[in-house]
């Protein structure tokens, strides 16, 4: 019974405010006999939070057995590249700083440990948003990191 709890407790993180993504396509990068190949993977979402910015992220998916059955583990390697598409329009929560630092996507890389996620910053000096993705887990050394940003101009 315990175990039940906590697979639902995890979903529930892992499925809380951050935004969906919409796969854009994929090429495969090493042929598997058995199972997928292995990919890089393009998606692209919407920050949950602010009107108009699209974030689009590439990542590494493990194919063979394992990656079609959902149990292998994906690499820490990911790139992000946001983009204003329309007026951007930040909330008060936002412009006042109480949501800095806030997870914005979040995507399961392996079957329970490990996740991709993006978290949004807001530089009010520069009037800019920061996006960083990341893997939360940590072997060794630095996680892998990407970093966008996007300055928030005005819409003609």
């Amino acid at each position: 019974m315990k175990y039940k709890t906590l697979i639902a407790v995890t979903l529930l993180l892992l499925t809380g405010h951050a935004a969906q993504a919409e796969e854009i396509g994929s090429v495969d990068t090493v042929f598997k006999v058995f199972g997928p190949d292995h990919k890089i993977v393009v998606e692209a979402f919407d920050d949950p939070d602010v009107k108009n910015v699209t974030c689009y992220i590439s990542r590494a998916k493990t194919g063979g057995i394992k990656g079609g059955l959902g149990l292998a583990e994906d690499t820490s390697d990911a790139a992000i590249s946001c983009q204003q598409v329309g007026p951007v329009e930040l909330s008060d929560k936002i412009k006042s700083g109480k949501s800095h630092g806030e997870v914005v996507f979040q995507k399961r890389t392996s079957l329970v440990f490990k996740k991709l996620q993006v978290v949004r910053f807001y530089d009010a000096k520069r009037n800019t948003l920061a996006y960083l993705a990341y893997s939360d887990k940590v072997v060794e050394g630095s996680p892998k990191n990407a970093l966008s940003a996007v300055p928030i101009m005005p819409w003609h």
